[in-house]
């Protein structure tokens, strides 16, 4: 204890701040020639450069590149170290500085060794009043989760008769807690630092990027705390923007480069740094899915190992990764174009069988890239998003309504979250909903205030939204979009009562006679029917219910007519017209008549 709560009163964290602002500095110098390197010289050699001496030299590049990488990398981890440290040290610091200020109001010393002594005093005592000797009060660091010394045998404790003999016994024990904690501390981060050490020699090979993957989760471990505890996480999106916005670009740096997982799924944090964050988590993810063994974690692997490949690939528009995760059937908001730059910008909630897979991958990814391509054609400051932000029901509870309860507020939240980020003082922004997602999108349209900043709404394959009238979806009916096609089941889905009366199959034949009119489905009014008042637009019809391919063999038509929607490919007339809307031209899609 001799020396130790002097030399943590006399603390200066400004001198860990500013070393680790030093270490900063050649980390940002470090990016910065990284990308010199990458953007100039490689990129430059490339194009003007095909030749055997080229290529070597394109390989000694890589090599730069790759050091400036590490040298980035490592010396942001130890400016967030010793920043990090510098804030928990300051905790037990400010406790001691209370204890003794305490004291010198009492008039106690603090001695050398932490202890304190305290003076004299007079006691009331049945004789009359009688002088108490001072003393000498030793502290004990022992803290509220430690165990609890054995007194099994021992005498009660007798109250001391000076009544400075608590305070001072008070005193002693904070004054050596808090040198316990900050000596709990230093040990925590002198262990971490020892760790950054690189490995002799001139070329960061996979084992070095390895390590420095390693560093970067020790730093995350100790200094985890005193970075999250700063996301204001419980604000609003425009709040979050607010804060970030104001962060210096240091710490904004440490966000991405240490905490990614903190940062990738805020919504109000402007795209490009979340696509920055999850692609950094985005291997992390994987190798804890690479470490489980179980069929769910195994489909989530692949499905975020073929998105990983995706996104090494040049993509047009340019993929924005905007989430990732593998709670529940998991996570993935991935945007083609930049939906802060775009001035139009949809949302497409999936429904039926969406998870986390290859299907999602190969399938639903490529009908938000089929939308952002024919929404850029129309006016190229467009982009889509496809938003599995929530757990679409599988077949087994297709039919309930609590998935579509649970989503809706998130997307809610990611809609203000797109609103508050785009540098359009109005952005034109869609709703898309398809199949069961097109009911979470009517239940996130009844929450109050409706879904934040949403322009139009597209309802695809609907078996209904929860609410009777377009006009109930918070925006005009003229703003409502319904695509239906002839032979998808799925939008004549029959009603409860109906399904009552004569089942699944002959609720289609007779359900007239429950539902007058026919235009009821299991989630409310039809939203083809003329009852909902919106804008009906051509579809292809689809194939029938069943039919036969010489190719394929027999076919349902359900599903066939249910998913063509947004393939350009399978029916042109009902893209061009998503593309239409999504673009901002809604006026010149081709109306079909409502049910």
């Amino acid at each position: 204890m001799t020396a130790a709560w002097q030399a943590l009163r006399d603390l200066r964290p400004d001198v860990l701040e500013d070393a680790g602002d030093a270490w900063h500095a050649v980390s940002g110098r470090s990016g910065a020639d990284r990308v010199r390197v990458d953007r100039l010289m490689t990129a430059r050699l490339r194009e003007t450069q095909d030749s055997r001496s080229a290529a070597a030299a394109l390989a000694r590049l890589q090599r730069l590149s790759r050091n400036y990488h590490y040298l980035h990398t490592e010396c942001g981890l130890i400016r967030t170290a010793l920043n990090a440290l510098a804030a928990d040290l300051a905790v037990p610091q400010r406790q001691l500085r209370q204890a003794l200020d305490e004291a010198a109001e009492l008039r106690f010393t603090v001695h050398e060794d932490g202890s304190v002594s305290f003076p004299a005093a007079t006691t009331a005592t049945l004789a009359g009043d009688a002088p108490t000797p001072g003393g000498h009060a030793r502290g004990d660091a022992r803290l509220p989760l430690d165990p609890a010394p054995d007194l099994s045998g021992a005498p009660p404790a007798v109250r001391p008769l000076n009544p400075n003999a608590e305070k001072a016994q008070a005193l002693a024990d904070r004054i050596a807690r808090a040198v316990r904690a900050a000596a709990d501390i230093d040990r925590k981060y002198a262990a971490t630092l020892d760790r950054l050490r690189a490995a002799k020699g001139l070329d960061v090979t996979a084992a070095t990027l390895a390590d420095a993957a390693r560093d970067t989760a020790g730093v995350r471990a100790a200094a985890g705390r005193h970075l999250g505890d700063g996301i204001p996480a419980d604000r609003s999106p425009a709040e979050l923007k607010a804060w970030w916005d104001g962060l210096p670009e240091e710490q904004r740096r440490e966000y991405l480069d240490i905490a990614p997982d903190l940062i990738g799924g805020l919504d109000g944090i402007p795209a490009a740094a979340r696509d920055e964050a999850n692609r950094n988590h985005l291997p992390v993810l994987i190798d804890e899915l690479a470490r489980r063994h179980d069929d769910d974690s195994r489909t989530k692997l692949e499905a975020l190992r073929m998105i990983q490949d995706r996104l090494r690939e040049p993509s047009v528009p340019p993929m924005y990764l905007l989430g990732i995760g593998d709670e529940g059937n998991g996570r993935a908001i991935i945007s083609y174009g930049n939906p802060d730059t775009s001035r139009n910008v949809s949302a497409y909630v999936p429904g039926l069988g969406t998870k986390l897979d290859g299907d999602f991958v190969e399938d639903t990814m490529k009908r938000a890239r089929d939308t952002a391509v024919g929404a850029q054609r129309v006016d190229p400051s467009s982009a889509s998003i496809i938003w599995l932000g929530y757990d679409a029901p599988q077949l087994a509870d297709v039919m309930t309504e609590s998935d579509a309860r649970r989503g809706a507020p998130a997307y809610n939240q990611f809609m203000a979250g797109l609103d508050a980020t785009n540098a359009h003082n109005d952005p034109h922004l869609t709703a898309i909903g398809h199949s069961y997602g097109s009911f979470t999108v009517g239940t996130a349209a009844k929450q109050s205030g409706g879904i934040p900043g949403v322009d139009d709404v597209i309802l695809l394959g609907s078996p209904g939204v929860g609410v009777e009238r377009a006009e109930d979806l918070g925006v005009d009916e003229s703003h409502v979009f319904v695509g239906a096609a002839d032979n998808d089941l799925v939008t004549r889905a029959p009603t409860k009562s109906e399904m009552a009366f004569a089942g699944p199959v002959g609720s289609l034949f007779y359900g007239d006679a429950v539902d007058r009119g026919n235009d009821d489905n299991y989630f409310g009014k039809d939203p083809a029917s003329e009852a909902f008042g919106a804008q009906r637009f051509k579809v292809d019809p689809g194939p029938p219910f069943a039919g036969v391919s010489a190719s394929e063999g027999m076919q349902l038509g359900l599903m066939a007519a249910h998913s063509q929607y947004f393939d350009p490919e399978l029916d042109l007339e009902s893209t061009e017209n998503i593309a239409r809307i999504v673009g901002g031209r809604p006026s010149e899609i081709t109306k079909e008549e409502r049910r």
